[in-house]
């Protein structure tokens, strides 16, 4: 196996990209649905507001609301299928922040006041758990892909050769960046 040592900037660089492609994706919609997105803060976060009333227009909010998480799942996307050198620690980054900007949306942050998920179900036909299952399985599948990709095969878990009368290995789960010393 061939391993690259991890620049952390470098791979934060590319959660934070991710990140900053969601909140644009935010302020893109709102612009495009014609409204005009403000910022504040709700209980301590920095927040985009979308500047829709969600009960006079719920399809724009709902264009608003879902455009974050799905500006990160088609960059996420278009890394996986877009033929290109793969498996660069920005790239790696980029695919680590959309993966878990998604699990957060679809676990603990889907019930918040300003949660995309909740937003999302309220201004649909769609409930939390049926918004969390469309990303949520777009993720899991996109997680699957990565795993039979040799630039990513080791990126969330890493065979251990068989030990003592096992005739299997086990594997080691997480994000592996770098090789154990």
């Amino acid at each position: 196996m061939h391993y690259h040592h991890v620049n952390w900037f470098v791979f934060l660089a590319g959660g934070f990209t991710s990140l900053a492609l969601h909140e644009s994706g935010h302020i893109t919609a709102s612009y495009a649905v014609g409204a005009h997105p403000t910022f504040g803060f709700n209980k301590g976060r920095p927040t985009i507001y979308s500047g829709i009333d969600a009960t006079t227009n719920p399809g724009k909010q709902f264009i608003f609301s879902s455009a974050g998480l799905t500006v990160q799942t088609l960059l996420d996307e278009a890394i996986l299928d877009i033929p290109h050198s793969r498996g660069s620690t920005f790239e790696k980054g980029i695919l680590f922040g959309g993966l878990a900007t998604t699990a957060f949306y679809i676990t603990l942050g889907r019930s918040g006041s300003v949660s995309d998920v909740a937003y999302m179900a309220r201004t649909s036909s769609m409930n939390k758990w049926g918004v969390s299952a469309i990303y949520g399985g777009i993720a899991a599948t996109q997680v699957l892909r990565m795993s039979f990709m040799g630039s990513y095969a080791h990126f969330f878990a890493e065979p251990l050769p068989p030990q003592g009368r096992a005739k299997y290995g086990a594997f080691n789960i997480g994000v592996r960046l770098t090789p154990s010393a």
